[in-house]
């Protein structure tokens, strides 16, 4: 009986295989959905169009045939009619401009003051800080209904009842938009960057301005479009103190649409889309830079 000897070899073993990743999971590669995954957002994407088309589907009919089962699925021959009979029974142009002035002072007021005081509450170093901000923080728990007669009776007193200083002054401060950004700045503005514009002999306004302001800039543009909505779609506080016939707001003057025994719900709904479509168009002019700044802003912090 024979034994074979296998003579060394300085040959290190061979390591197995690692797997190959796929390319989308190196390093720098783009992710791609699967068809799942495409369904879902084409079925949600349909779903978040299905109100708008439904309501230029609406102003392009009658009332006749609104009633009907089923109801119509296929825009009618009288959108562009009922559109401007909508415009100039609820005189659109004058709130549309009125509207415009009251969403865009708000909004950058807004903007500006929370910035300032979120920045003091996420940063600065004083007596009473935290009191504050949960007194802040406890406003946003209060129904806006509780103010409604206060309120109105100190807009009485200073005799500006249907007067757009009466919509405008009682949003220029926000408790959302000082929380808002308080939490964004304190992750995307280190303290290292304001002690070092302390040393450089920079003062508090300066601070603000050239370090806050721009650290700031992408909520400050989430929060401009989203207080810009809000005030847009205001309707109730507006619908108290101003009418159809003075210095109307968008919603205030689509509220007079269709009024009668028997409301047209095809002029309401055209004076809806009316009314929606220039948020539609401010997003889609500024939405991509919106966007950008948000992911701009999360990449920084």
């Amino acid at each position: 009986m024979t034994t074979t000897v296998t003579p060394p070899t300085d040959a290190a073993p061979a390591e197995p295989k690692r797997p190959r990743r796929p390319r989308s999971a190196r390093a720098g590669g783009q992710l791609h959905g699967g068809p799942i995954a495409y369904a879902i957002l084409i079925l949600f994407t349909l779903g978040s169009l299905f109100p708008l088309v439904w309501t230029a589907i609406a102003a392009s009919r009658d009332n006749q045939r609104l009633a009907q089962n089923p109801p119509p699925f296929w825009f009618g021959s009288g959108l562009f009619d009922k559109l401007e009979l909508a415009w100039k029974d609820a005189n659109l142009g004058e709130a549309f401009l009125n509207t415009t002035v009251v969403a865009s002072i708000s909004a950058t007021t807004i903007v500006v003051l929370s910035t300032i005081a979120g920045f003091a509450f996420a940063k600065l170093r004083f007596r009473g800080r935290g009191a504050m901000m949960l007194i802040v923080i406890g406003t946003m728990m209060v129904p806006p209904q509780l103010s409604v007669i206060p309120l109105y009776m100190m807009v009485a007193e200073l005799g500006w009842t249907d007067q757009l200083q009466a919509v405008i002054f009682p949003s220029l401060v926000n408790a959302f938009g000082v929380f808002f950004m308080r939490q964004y700045l304190i992750q995307a503005l280190p303290d290292e960057i304001i002690e070092a514009a302390r040393v450089d002999g920079a003062s508090s306004w300066r601070v603000v301005w050239h370090v806050v302001f721009p650290a700031a800039r992408p909520a400050m543009a989430v929060l401009g479009m989203l207080m810009f909505v809000q005030a847009w779609n205001d309707f109730l506080w507006p619908f108290l103190v101003l009418t159809q016939t003075g210095n109307p707001t968008v919603q205030v003057a689509v509220a007079g649409l269709g009024r009668g025994y028997t409301p047209d719900q095809s002029l309401i709904m055209a004076g809806a889309l009316l009314g929606t479509l220039p948020l539609l168009l401010v997003f889609a002019i500024f939405g991509k830079q919106i966007v950008g700044g948000i992911m701009q802003g999360a990449v920084k912090g």
